[in-house]
């Protein structure tokens, strides 16, 4: 049995809230980089927030029957592919 603490949708929630941070100071830092040396290296960042998000989305999906709601998007999962 989880506690509230790690609970697999407590869990989610948190790492997708992490991404978030990771996600915005990137695209932060690019749009601030005038620097054409370090710009991509902060675009990598952003593309890999964004995949991650993405992924864990997807594991969560995986995980929940179709018709459940996704609180991370606030949808209903139509499919587990």
């Amino acid at each position: 049995m989880f506690d509230k603490d790690n609970d697999i949708t407590c869990l989610f929630h948190r790492l997708n809230n992490q991404l978030g941070v990771i996600l915005a100071n990137a695209e932060l830092l690019e749009s601030r980089l005038a620097d054409t040396t370090h710009r991509p290296r902060a675009e990598q960042v952003v593309i890999g927030a964004l995949d991650a998000i993405t992924t864990v989305r997807r594991i969560k999906n995986k995980m929940e029957p179709p018709g459940a709601e996704d609180p991370i998007m606030g949808t209903r999962i139509v499919s587990q592919d």
